[in-house]
């Protein structure tokens, strides 16, 4: 039982949406609860409390683990990594927008991660392409098993059209260019698929953004 995969890749650091055991090592850990709630969590204009928060999350050496935390549960109260609600606010907007290589391996290799929508696509398709089941990709996803269903189904004709663009001969076409007759066949119709690209500059922005 020493070897039960064949997997040699390394496990990927990110933490799971449920992963709290960096909060032991947080500045604010050994705070009263009432004193953690007036700094953390403060009225709209206690700005010496915001500072104090401020001040206290600047030497934290779990702070960028702290706003990731935020960004992933999407906790939209409360002073996390040492930005308040309205500091949070644009990386919110641009969460949505990522899409990181990290998190869709992660996914894939069972992990569970924060997945971006455009993250769950590239699962989807990596999901399609590796031959995996409905339940399995439900099960990574979170999703019913419909809805997982349509998903491959989507994913499916994405990497179909993806490969006519190209012109990827299909797997199984044995037919060669000779054999296609003297050209009188209407021309395929179809629309570029968009490749999906890692956002590097948006994912290494917000490993710094706290």
């Amino acid at each position: 039982m020493r070897e039960i995969t064949t997997n040699t890749q390394p496990v990927p650091d990110l933490r799971g949406i449920a992963d709290i055991s960096w909060h032991d090592r947080g500045n604010c850990h050994d705070l009263d609860t009432a004193e953690a709630d007036r700094m953390f969590f403060p009225a709209p204009r206690a700005h010496a409390d915001i500072a104090e928060a401020k001040t206290l999350c600047g030497a934290c050496p779990v702070r960028q683990d702290c706003f990731t935390h935020a960004m992933d549960n999407d906790i939209r109260w409360g002073l996390w990594g040492g930005l308040t609600e309205s500091e949070r606010k644009p990386w919110r907007a641009k969460v949505a927008k990522r899409l990181d290589y990290e998190r869709v391996r992660a996914a894939l290799m069972g992990r569970d991660v924060h997945l971006s929508a455009a993250e769950r696509d590239a699962v989807t398709r990596a999901a399609h392409v590796r031959g995996w089941s409905t339940s399995r990709l439900a099960y990574v996803l979170g999703v019913d098993f419909d809805h997982a269903r349509d998903l491959l189904r989507r994913a499916a004709h994405a990497v179909a059209d993806r490969d006519r663009y190209w012109k990827v001969p299909a797997a199984d076409s044995q037919a060669s260019p000779a054999d296609s007759g003297d050209g009188s066949a209407p021309e395929e119709t179809f629309c570029q698929v968009p490749r999906q690209a890692q956002t590097r500059e948006l994912n290494d922005a917000l490993r710094k953004a706290a």
